[in-house]
């Protein structure tokens, strides 16, 4: 392949502009809590907030732009997006199920795809690193927003509410309790007596499942957040320790990053799938309602 001294330059160019300005603004260091930068109507305004409506905007007019008016023989643009559901189909498919699929289309590639390019907008050049300085304190104008808790919390939060929706509308209210809380021995094939001690023990079982359920917005949150935040940090305390001379240093972290901001984003989405899978992926069982 030849050489291209244009996308050389362009990718020097974006290396040069984002990471002397991430050293000089974080100091290898970067506030836990996202910034606040006004009020609106009385309501705080932070700078995790401007990024996630820049990327909701930037994800709107992106798949306007790609795939305008969709065609049945399909535009150059519109056979990216189909590619991309389909590979996200041949993962999701088997843990959620066929029947299952499509109604969580929606959900779960909204999820990856708001989830994959909020992780990676650290990386942009101004984000993080454009701000003003206040009381010594350096604070930018645009945070990735999955360095906010808040934010990770509330997509953790949205993914539970719509689990419960799914589960309680394809597998039904009696099947979700029968599932967490029934019986799972059959009558006809142990003693009385050990078919009623064991669903005294399924029940108690069926306790320690609620409680986990519970804790699943908190593993969520704090996993996709705990990462992005990390390697956040990591970025800007490579690039403080090294001066202009030496910003080739941070860039295998660069790549690095990239990965992992993949890799979370399919991790957040594949739990939520099994989530869903474990109950609502039952097409052979009999008591799950079909619709």
């Amino acid at each position: 392949m030849p050489f291209n001294f244009r996308n050389f330059s362009l990718l020097s160019i974006f290396f040069v502009l984002t990471l002397p300005s991430t050293a000089l603004a974080a100091g290898g260091e970067i506030s836990q809590s996202a910034q606040e930068l006004t009020e609106i109507l009385g309501l705080p305004l932070t700078n995790s907030m401007v990024a996630s409506w820049i990327v909701s905007l930037f994800i709107i007019f992106l798949c306007r732009f790609i795939i305008r008016k969709p065609k049945l023989i399909p535009s150059r643009g519109q056979s990216i997006v189909e590619m991309l559901i389909e590979k996200i189909r041949e993962i999701i498919e088997p843990i959620i199920g066929k029947r299952m699929f499509k109604p969580t289309l929606w959900l779960l590639c909204s999820l990856f795809i708001f989830t994959l390019i909020n992780n990676w907008s650290g990386l942009f050049p101004g984000i993080g690193t454009i701000g003003h300085v206040d009381e010594g304190q350096f604070i930018p104008w645009i945070r990735p927003s999955n360095t906010d808790l808040n934010m990770t919390i509330a997509l953790a939060l949205v993914s539970m509410a719509a689990w419960l929706y799914y589960i309680t509308r394809y597998a039904g209210l009696k099947f979700v309790i029968h599932d967490v809380f029934g019986n799972k021995a059959n009558k006809s094939d142990v003693p009385t007596i050990l078919y009623y001690f064991l669903a005294f023990i399924f029940f108690f079982v069926g306790l320690i499942e609620v409680v986990s359920i519970l804790f699943r917005p908190v593993s969520l949150s704090f996993r996709l957040f705990g990462n992005i935040y990390g390697g956040k940090g990591l970025l800007s305390g490579i690039s403080s320790l090294s001066d202009f001379s030496m910003w080739l240093l941070p860039i295998p972290f660069y790549f690095l990053e990239l990965l992992i901001g993949l890799v979370q984003a399919l991790v957040f989405v594949l739990l939520v799938a099994v989530y869903i899978g474990l109950i609502c992926n039952h097409q052979s069982d009999e008591h799950a309602p079909q619709h």
